[in-house]
């Protein structure tokens, strides 16, 4: 069987993992989930990258929006307004379980992978989903409002700041967590999901020990782009790159990932500069499961070529 490793981050990255899942020829699949998004939100650990791929691939993610649960219900946010506490960032009355369970685990001295691999096994989950790092690391953010850490820039503020610059504390003292660096030394491909690269994925290759098994790995390494038309089909990357005075394009992203890939999937109608790494085609989209299955094994056959 085919092992695969993937580095991601939430909601796009979880649509091309469930694609790898549910393709006709079964893969053993290893997701490498950033954490630098995960903070600290009345009191509780939030982990909202992971728990994003928890839902998706046991099949409780809500369906419209990608991250929560469906059939999701708000009594306790409810309540919290009306005590006027903060409810910025929206915690579910199903969600809200898994935050305090987290939290009261690693309160008691587990480790967030450990957790992690618990609550994929409760859910039969079959891909190993591993958390980057069982460091803290935070993704913050130098804004025209000053600095914001990740969540509040991306949720509290809807992305509305220029961004001038990004810093992941704490991560030149951390470690990789348990079986990150084997599962891509032992992968015979691994995939950079179409997360966005300067948030999602950039903060997992900066942990000392992953950049350096993705360049010494033997396998093919392909990354998904995370855009359409010129535009990310969700979240910030599209007007981020342009604050950071980046082209807007795929040769961008290409670029950024040049030392560490092989071979670079692109939407069918957007074009890309022919370099050292090989182009796929296909139809990035991934609005159904046929899509999701479609995208993963067009990465999979480029990784072939």
């Amino acid at each position: 069987m085919k092992r695969v490793a993937v580095l991601t981050g939430g909601v796009g990255g979880a649509k091309l993992v469930l694609g790898l899942q549910h393709m006709a020829q079964p893969v053993e699949i290893s997701a490498i989930v950033n954490t630098a998004d995960d903070f600290r939100h009345l009191g509780l650990h939030v982990s909202p990258d992971i728990d994003t791929l928890l839902y998706t691939l046991s099949g409780k993610a809500n369906r419209a929006q990608g991250w929560g649960r469906e059939g999701e219900s708000w009594a306790f946010l409810a309540a919290l307004r009306e005590l006027g506490g903060e409810d910025w960032f929206a915690l579910g009355d199903s969600d809200l379980a898994l935050h305090v369970l987290r939290s009261a685990r690693l309160g008691s001295g587990e480790a967030l992978s450990t957790i992690t691999g618990d609550f994929a096994a409760k859910w039969r989950i079959t891909a190993k989903v591993l958390p980057m790092t069982d460091d803290r690391v935070a993704t913050w953010l130098d804004t025209d409002v000053g600095p914001l850490e990740f969540q509040r820039y991306f949720v509290e503020q809807r992305c509305a700041p220029k961004v001038s610059r990004i810093e992941f504390r704490g991560a030149d003292s951390a470690r990789a967590a348990p079986g990150v660096v084997e599962a891509i030394l032992g992968a015979d491909v691994v995939l950079i999901a179409p997360s966005n690269p300067y948030l999602s994925v950039d903060p997992i290759l900066v942990v000392p020990g992953i950049g350096k098994a993705l360049r010494a790995s033997a396998a093919r390494v392909i990354a998904v782009s995370p855009l359409v038309g010129g535009k990310a089909v969700k979240g910030p990357t599209a007007k981020l790159m342009g604050e950071l005075g980046i082209a807007v394009d795929n040769d961008a992203i290409a670029a950024h990932y040049a030392r560490l890939i092989d071979g670079l999937l692109v939407d069918n109608g957007d074009p890309v500069t022919p370099g050292k790494i090989a182009i796929g085609r296909t139809d990035t989209l991934m609005t159904t499961i046929e899509d999701r299955v479609r995208v993963a094994e067009a990465a999979l056959a480029l990784a072939s070529e």
